[in-house]
């Protein structure tokens, strides 16, 4: 589907600010346009950027009931309780669920962790789990990354001695379980610095709140930092502030000293002796460690990263990438079918704003996947539904701008559970209700979705020429990484290049140009790559000017530097 361009300049206060930060960067002036863009006014904020800091992290006991979750763990420890850390079985909770565990061990040995599996559990904390803590003595849960909606299952382990921190960032409802302590900084009331923290994020904060409390160094928790960053690139959360921060740090942990089990995937991934980036991370590290919950039990993910022994945990990373490969087949698999069930709907055509498809038939790991996939290619909020344990549960996607979460609740008297985020949400219902739900999820989406949001768009941050790529711009410029969500990757725009002579069609199918560039400003030959765009070559070769939108990336081989554009859009007469 081809995308809007769309270039929206400075606002008069952010044309100031670029002003001001000029005196600085007057050797490359589109850098002061970028930080000003992202809300930075001033040299001061600029370097702060540039150069994150662990001192900058909030105080964790800003967050509500710190003080409680604190107060518990301390008892618990100093008891001898029996805790269970729980986890979701996705990225995010699998991390968490690692780092939590992994910290506390060094202090504790009554601790034990446990994943619940995608086909036979399910989301969230059962009854069923409950039981069995219980039989095994527990007397704490610290469960991560889910249990905010778990009201009923937090009553039932209060009546066994069961107390529960919770530690969520999804959407909690109006009634909240009967916690000891509830830690989500997205809850009504909470005024916590940096709301969209990842699960493994706010028990990093929770783990930093008790090592304060009982007067730890940092050290220890700070080395655990590649698990925050990679729970945060893998949820795809906001890489702003606190979180831009964790992750910094967490990146340089993993191109210096990984733990053993992250390690372990790094060489699975071909990765070693390279600069591990966030998209390393959240193209071939994150979908491995959830390959683990998709197709077996994400337990083996958690086993994997609390590893201690490096044999073992190479073991470990080639039968997760095993399934990851399995994940691949699978995914390719049902994607192709869904197409053809949509392409027989004629659905790129037709009325409909929204994509809701069930087959009972589908692997339940892989429809988070496949709805992922599906909104990329129609670009319209989309639900995905197979059949397991007793009913349709699947996955939605949505579109930029939309938020699908508000979509399925406004349907929730259908429903027997849901929960997730403005872009992704879980949800299981019973069969028959399949199709009410199909109509009033298209109504709510019809009423509420703009006409733009169905066209995907293509944000342009600057105009550029081929001579504002120095050496001085592209250092500067890599030091926005890490880039995410409210920190993107910049996307730039030079108008009028025309092919060196030498572009040629590449790919299996001559699908993609591998492109050689030049335009009026520099006499510097670039080198791009446009995946998908073979329908422009016949233009591009035959010497005509073209306007391109690209982001940068810089290559450091045996001492020589090079750039390549990345080409995302391409535009000609």
């Amino acid at each position: 589907m081809t995308s809007k361009w769309n270039y929206c300049p400075l606002t008069p206060d952010q044309q100031e600010a670029a002003a001001r930060l000029a005196s600085r960067y007057a050797a490359t002036p589109p850098i002061s346009e970028l930080l000003a863009g992202r809300g930075i006014g001033t040299v001061e904020e600029a370097e702060k950027f540039f150069h994150p800091s662990l001192r900058d992290l909030h105080d964790p006991f800003l967050m509500p009931d710190m003080d409680k979750a604190v107060n518990r763990l301390n008892r618990a420890m100093g008891g001898k309780e029996k805790i269970m850390v729980y986890g979701d079985y996705d990225v995010d909770g699998t991390t968490a669920v690692a780092l939590v565990y992994k910290y506390l061990r060094n202090f504790y040995s009554g601790i034990e962790y446990h994943i619940p599996t995608r086909t036979e559990d399910g989301y969230g904390i059962s009854r069923a789990t409950i039981d069995m803590a219980a039989e095994r003595g527990v007397s704490l849960f610290i469960i991560l990354d889910c249990g905010i909606k778990a009201t009923a299952e937090v009553a039932y382990a209060a009546t066994l001695g069961i107390d529960f921190i919770i530690c969520d960032h999804h959407v909690a409802d109006e009634v909240l379980p009967p916690a000891a302590a509830i830690l989500n900084p997205k809850l009504e009331g909470s005024t916590y610095p940096c709301p969209h923290l990842s699960g493994c994020g706010v028990g990093y904060k929770l783990m930093q709140a008790f090592a304060l409390s009982n007067q730890l160094p940092m050290g220890e928790l700070d080395s655990m930092l590649d698990l925050v960053a990679v729970s945060i690139a893998a949820d795809i959360v906001p890489m702003v502030g606190e979180n831009r921060i964790l992750t910094y740090y967490g990146l340089k942990r993993l191109n210096s000293n990984p733990n053993i089990g992250l390690r372990a995937i790094i060489r699975t991934c071909g990765l070693s002796g390279k600069e591990i980036t966030i998209s390393d991370v959240i193209f071939k590290i994150g979908p491995r460690i959830n390959a683990s919950g998709r197709m077996q039990s994400g337990k083996e993910a958690v086993d994997l990263l609390v590893s201690r022994d490096s044999a073992e945990a190479m073991a470990k990373a080639r039968e997760i990438d095993g399934y990851n490969q399995d994940r691949k087949e699978l995914d390719k698999q049902i994607t192709e079918e869904a197409n053809a069930i949509l392409e027989e709907r004629d659905v790129s055509h037709s009325k409909r704003k929204s994509i809701v498809i069930y087959n009972k038939n589908w692997h339940k790991g892989i429809i988070g996947i496949v709805a992922s996939r599906l909104t990329e290619l129609y670009y319209k909020p989309t639900v995905v539904l197979t059949h397991a344990n007793g009913l349709a549960t699947g996955s939605s996607r949505s579109v930029q701008g939309f938020d699908v979460y508000s979509a399925v609740e406004s349907t929730r008297d259908l429903l027997e559970t849901f929960g997730g985020h403005t872009y992704a949400v879980g949800l299981s219902l019973k069969e028959e209700n399949i199709p009410e739900f199909t109509r009033r999820f298209e109504e709510y989406v019809r009423d509420h979705i703009r006409t733009d949001q169905l066209t995907p768009v293509l944000d342009i941050d600057a105009y550029l020429t081929f001579a504002d790529i120095t050496p001085e711009f592209m250092s500067l410029l890599h030091r926005f990484n890490p880039f995410g969500p409210g920190n993107s990757k910049p996307v730039f725009c030079t108008r009028r290049v025309t092919d060196f002579g030498s572009s040629k069609l590449v790919g299996k199918a001559g699908e993609h140009i591998k492109l050689e560039l030049i335009d009026d400003t520099s006499g510097k030959v670039y080198d791009g790559i446009a995946f998908n765009a073979a329908e422009h070559f016949d233009y591009i070769h035959s010497g005509r000017p073209f306007d391109i939108c690209y982001t940068l990336e810089e290559s450091k081989r045996k001492g020589t530097h090079s750039v390549q554009l990345m080409v995302c859009g391409i535009s000609h007469d």
